[in-house]
């Protein structure tokens, strides 16, 4: 005997409550993460000036925007081109899952708001688990660069971490990438996908994520100059900001291999402490990444609330527009 079918106005109950749930969740491990630490971003932001943090907040969205293009340009190259406002709910308001403990929350999230889309849930976590190595291979070779540019002996440390790069190269090729996407889908007994990744678009993902890892340096850079830089002779403005550029990617780079902590907190700032040593003492340096990781996550609030807030008067707009044509 057949169950009953689900009404759909439960069924859209069923879903707001599992969305605000999923938010209550996510915006309240954000939280805990601001209160265990708030004597010390607390005494980081009264050196700072609000205009330091105003740039830096800026910068900070700039960098969250270049990483949703990062995504959207994956998945559109897949065969779901989704409009920007569109894009930009499902993935600012899937990234605050990043806050909960597991490594899989914003895929969830992606995958159930895409679906609503016309997403399939393959194609939103092909375009998920994509974007992790291109900002992976693309931020190991800008801090590669950047710090080698500025102070080729900072990254003598971290060599280890930079024998990835011609790994990712080669894993990513689209060739390469097709053949594991197919036969990962075949072993979970999945439809292979229906377009397969191509050069041009892992490229336009790639310039996104260069873009990104820019906004992310000039983020860190706003907050270092206020902070006092304890830089060799000739290191200028511009080296400064080259320097946060490469300091802020491999840190993140180091972070983002620890899947056990919700958004890598606690090895981004212990990687961020030490990569930017040779500019900050100890105690600055503290400083500096605790308070970028409160403006990363005020900047992750706003993104998610601004975006949610265009794609309901986007949806508002053509249910009017809709209605007057019926009239």
């Amino acid at each position: 005997m057949t169950p009953p079918a689900v009404p759909a106005s439960r069924a859209s109950a069923v879903k707001r409550l599992a969305r605000f749930a999923f938010l209550a969740l996510a915006l309240g491990f954000g939280a805990w993460v601001v209160v265990r630490q708030w004597d010390e971003i607390r005494d980081g932001f009264a050196r700072l000036s609000w205009t330091s943090v105003a740039l830096s907040l800026v910068a900070v969205v700039a960098a969250l925007c270049g990483g949703m293009m990062t995504w959207r340009a994956l998945l559109a190259d897949l065969g779901s081109p989704l409009p920007l406002r569109a894009g930009a709910r499902v993935f600012f308001v899937g990234q605050l899952g990043k806050y909960i403990p597991g490594s899989l929350w914003p895929v969830i999230a992606q995958m159930e708001m895409g679906r609503e889309l016309g997403v399939p849930r393959s194609r939103s976590a092909a375009a998920f688990f994509l974007t992790l190595p291109v900002q992976l291979g693309s931020g190991l070779l800008v801090s590669g660069v950047t710090l080698s540019a500025t102070l080729p002996g900072s990254v003598a440390p971290y060599a280890w971490a930079f024998l990835l790069v011609p790994v990712l190269a080669v894993a990513f090729r689209p060739r390469v990438v097709n053949a594991v996407l197919g036969f990962g889908l075949r072993r979970l007994g999945r439809e292979p996908l229906e377009r397969p990744l191509t050069r041009r678009g892992v490229l336009t993902a790639l310039g996104w994520a260069l873009a990104g890892w820019t906004a992310y340096g000039l983020h860190l850079a706003a907050i270092v100059s206020d902070l006092g830089p304890r830089a060799s002779p000739g290191f200028s403005a511009l080296s400064t900001a080259a320097f946060c550029v490469g300091a802020f990617a491999l840190s993140w780079c180091l972070g983002i291999m620890t899947f056990v902590v919700p958004a890598g907190a606690g090895v981004r700032e212990v990687a961020m402490v030490a990569v930017l040593a040779p500019v900050l003492d100890r105690g600055p340096a503290i400083a500096v990444a605790l308070c970028s990781r409160i403006v990363i996550i005020a900047g992750d609030l706003l993104c998610a609330g601004l975006a949610g807030l265009a794609a309901r008067r986007a949806e508002g707009s053509r249910e009017d527009h809709a209605s007057g044509k019926a009239v």
